[in-house]
């Protein structure tokens, strides 16, 4: 028996040993490099290069090879893109958990970047859904520069002409978010009442008026600046945080859509209808190892233990609801807000604007404001 315990204290040390150093490894930052070299081609762009994880500061515009074009892909000239909390996660590797994805040590893909907008400049040869000068906008890696490259099948849909380019650029991440929060985990219904939690960020905007559009009730919660925008917006009630918690009112919604993540399931739970859902789209991101997650993982504890439904989500880019909700901006239905506009030069300005939490709706970066000529 006292040998069994040996064996096992020696493993448990092994063990412990083991996840320290992966921990360890984990966070560590590889140092910035040099400058990147110079490009191997003729045809360069200029981007936003990212050669190891810290603060804005880190971030570099550079002129870069341009994509090359395979045969099912399409080469688009970018117009606008937008920012989103998940650029300045990749750009610190912070929760360290995104470098599981991101990379260990340094960024696997050093460009930063996600919506996009702008006019198609190529073709690949087996692509049939667009040709060169359609406007389109969606979704890819490295969309802080002058042009990316993305498959037809992938998250990318034409942009309608009475949608600017900076309109369509906000919607990807923010408004499909949005949107597959109420229509597919929250499961919203016309006559239910959603109360939102974040409602003048970027997916909180879009949030509100999908929810009108959807025939809610809407309840909004935001700080006292942002009051008057969150009701211009169509939220029948206004909840400002700083005067009222809303986890201490009467009222109880079918539906809450978490941004912030400042409240505890427990809390949250006494304003939810016997059978409502709480779906969270966002948490603190205070904590170096989870981020985000620690409120996801101790909803999803509870959750067996009561009756309301607790999910979580991340926005599923894909052709056919980017199509929909530039339709929605199409016919005025939902309308974008946009706070601020920096330009490529600019971008660790905006991130680090972003990082305050303080923006109302989108920040856009006019990327051909400060692109070089073409090559």
């Amino acid at each position: 028996m006292k040998k069994r315990y040996k064996v096992l204290g020696v493993l448990a040390i092994v063990l412990g040993l083991a996840l320290a150093a992966g921990a360890f490894r984990l966070s560590r930052n590889t140092p910035c490099p040099d400058a990147p070299a110079p490009p191997t081609t003729s045809q360069t762009m200029q981007a936003v290069v990212l050669g190891c994880y810290g603060p804005p500061s880190a971030l570099k515009v550079a002129t870069v090879d341009r994509p090359a074009l395979a045969d099912d892909r399409i080469l688009v000239k970018v117009h606008a893109a937008a920012l989103n909390p998940l650029d300045w996660h990749y750009m610190r590797g912070e929760p360290y958990i995104v470098r599981m994805d991101s990379g260990v040590g340094k960024p696997v893909l050093p460009r930063l970047g996600v919506d996009f907008s702008g006019t198609v400049e190529a073709v690949g040869s087996q692509v049939t859904r667009f040709k060169p000068g359609d406007e389109v906008f969606g979704g890819r890696t490295g969309a802080f520069a002058g042009y990316v490259s993305v498959s037809e099948r992938g998250a990318v849909a034409a942009k309608p002409a009475e949608v600017g380019f900076e309109q369509a650029a906000s919607l990807p991440i923010a408004a499909t978010t949005a949107l597959q929060a109420l229509r597919d985990k929250g499961q919203l219904k016309a006559g239910q009442k959603v109360l939102i939690n974040g409602a003048s960020g970027g997916v909180g905007t879009f949030a509100v008026q999908l929810a009108r559009h959807f025939g809610a009730e809407v309840t909004g919660v935001c700080s006292t600046r942002n009051v008057e925008l969150v009701r211009s917006l169509g939220a029948d009630h206004v909840i400002d945080y700083t005067r009222e918690n809303f986890t201490q009112g009467r009222e109880r919604y079918d539906l809450v859509i978490d941004n912030v993540g400042n409240h505890s399931m427990l809390a949250v739970r006494r304003v939810l209808a016997p059978k409502g859902i709480y779906v969270i789209v966002g948490g603190p991101s205070d904590g170096k190892w989870l981020g985000p997650m620690t409120t996801v993982l101790k909803a999803y504890a509870l959750s067996p233990f009561v009756s309301q439904q607790v999910t979580f989500i991340l926005g599923d880019l894909n052709a056919k609801d980017l199509a929909e909700l530039a339709d929605l901006v199409r016919t005025g239905a939902i309308t974008p807000v946009i706070d601020r506009r920096y330009t490529l030069d600019e971008v660790p300005a905006a991130i680090e604007y972003l990082e305050t939490g303080r923006a109302r709706g989108k920040v856009i970066v006019d990327v051909q404001a400060d692109a070089a000529p073409a090559t």
